[in-house]
């Protein structure tokens, strides 16, 4: 299968185009949205949807199962992915009761485990004779499944009918799920689309498992930074769901049962917590026809979504955090701001904005200027429910990530006491809206935008942001440096080189 899964889907920047965008938004009797967005003369059609469920919604216990979610949307349906579906059906049942037996082994190596009897769960050799004998069937039992499995049968399904780069990413915030199409395809993406979502298979869920934890080990674990930065997230978000990674801890990826990913799936992948939307050359009346075609055919969830009520506890004191790792030595400091939406939010965008880039000021301090650091960036990331504002350079060969901290210092102490130029200010709001309005020129950007936006607060931000991003003024600046960038909100990470004297 060509997708290719996204742990981590970076949060797209606020388009800024010179007129409104178009939107013509509709909900159907079920509760779903669907926003369309015609432009005449494009050569194909970009279309997706986006379930409003992400990392922040689980618990302990099944972290990671949003992005389990992503794996198994693509496994097919009764339709697709199997030579038989009564028996491909019976063969996940029996897959289920054997992994009910094999819990009840796992679980008393646990508490062997928390006893100091044993020290590695997974060591054949502390297996009972029970154990061995699922484990053997379970295997077998898989196999007998696997035979009946067309693979890759939903992606071949789209490109041999001229579709491309079908993915899906996986947020804190939001899944997402998009693909090209010709324009003469409309058709097949309300059927295939509807189809996932009202008859899905969650067929190899045991073994997609084992993929998923793999991922983990190649992004997270075997990156000389990946263990680091996750510890870091960890000490950063005392309270907040925000504070485990998307992909999950270990335990608990290989915890997940399908009796809770389908309860998960019941909740989260209604309906009524689904946005669709289609950006290229269509006609309208006819996307909406086939809209309430198939999409009305899924029923709306019986239980709406849990609200998501723990938010993160103010922090009283810094934080900090150093190792060493097989990378260039580095300062991370980072402070909590505001969610997407707080009417501060667009004074921190600018605010670091006026920090990033080869031409923001802490490239100009810390590499040209101080020549302490090779590299240096700042970002304003404002999610959901919470947001933080970051500033990081890489220290420069002979440089300790000390002196890239003190660079930086140096200059979050100058955006609290000296006002930003309206000369710089009026350089950095031009080049922002310069590169939202190239990034709005195209069908797919403008296709996720919709989509991510509407997931959090509104697809309508995209219209009413853009100009408080213009609003934003040299004493607006000031005054969200003096409220965020303070000593006890702040939280510091410093990387050296393992093995550096």
């Amino acid at each position: 299968m060509r997708i290719i899964r996204l742990i981590a889907f970076p949060i797209l920047a606020v388009v800024a185009v010179a007129q409104q965008l178009p939107v013509q938004e509709h909900t159907l009797d079920n509760g779903m949205r669907i926003l369309l967005l015609p432009r005449k003369g494009s050569a194909n059609i970009a279309a997706g949807w986006v379930a409003r469920v992400g990392s922040v919604n689980e618990r302990p216990g099944i972290t990671g199962i949003s992005h389990l979610f992503e794996h198994m949307m693509f496994k097919g349906t009764n339709a697709v992915g199997t030579r038989n579906a009564a028996e491909d059906a019976k063969l996940n049942l029996e897959l289920d009761k054997l992994k009910g037996e094999l819990r009840k082994e796992e679980a008393e190596l646990a508490r062997r485990l928390r006893l100091g009897e044993i020290t590695d769960v997974k060591d054949p050799k502390v297996r009972t004779a029970r154990h061995q004998e699922l484990l053997g069937q379970f295997e077998i039992v898989t196999k007998r499944q696997s035979e009946l499995i067309v693979k890759n049968e939903f992606d071949r399904l789209y490109t041999g009918q001229g579709a491309s780069g079908m993915n899906a990413g996986t947020s804190e915030d939001y899944t997402v799920y998009f693909i090209n199409l010709p324009t003469n395809r409309l058709e097949l993406w309300f059927w295939m689309e509807s189809d996932r979502l009202l008859n899905p298979v969650f067929r190899e869920f045991y073994t997609e498992r084992d993929v998923v934890m793999e991922e983990r080990r190649m992004r997270t674990d075997s990156t000389p930074t990946g263990r680091y930065t996750e510890q870091f997230n960890s000490l950063f978000w005392k309270s907040s769901p925000y504070g485990w990674p998307v992909v999950g801890w270990p335990t608990d990826i290989d915890a997940i049962s399908r009796e809770e990913a389908n309860a998960y799936f019941g909740t989260y992948y209604a309906p009524n917590n689904l946005t669709a939307t289609l950006v290229g050359d269509f006609d309208p009346a006819v996307a909406m026809e086939l809209a309430k075609k198939y999409f009305g055919r899924l029923k709306r969830g019986t239980v709406p979504p849990p609200a998501v009520v723990t938010t993160e506890t103010p922090q009283v004191g810094e934080q900090r955090m150093s190792a060493s790792a097989e990378t260039t030595p580095e300062a991370l400091i980072r402070f909590h701001s505001v969610a997407d939406g707080h009417v501060d939010e667009p004074a921190l965008n600018v605010l670091a904005s006026l920090m990033n880039d080869r031409t923001g000021r802490l490239f100009k301090s810390l590499v040209l200027e101080q020549q302490v650091a090779n590299m240096a960036f700042a970002r304003q990331d404002s999610r959901k429910y919470e947001g933080f504002v970051e500033f990081r350079g890489m220290a420069k060969p002979g440089k300790t990530p000390e002196d890239v901290e003190k660079g930086i210092y140096k200059e979050l102490e100058k955006l609290q006491t000296e006002l930003v130029p309206d000369r710089e200010l009026e350089k950095v709001k031009n080049n922002l809206a310069a590169a939202n309005f190239r990034r709005a020129q195209s069908d797919f950007n403008l296709l996720l935008n919709i989509l991510i936006n509407d997931a959090s607060r509104s697809w309508r931000s995209l219209n009413t942001d853009p100009p408080l991003l213009q609003a934003v003024t040299s004493a607006d600046i000031q005054r969200v440096a003096k409220k965020y960038l303070k000593p006890e909100n702040r939280n510091v990470l410093i990387l050296y080189r393992k093995g550096a004297n």
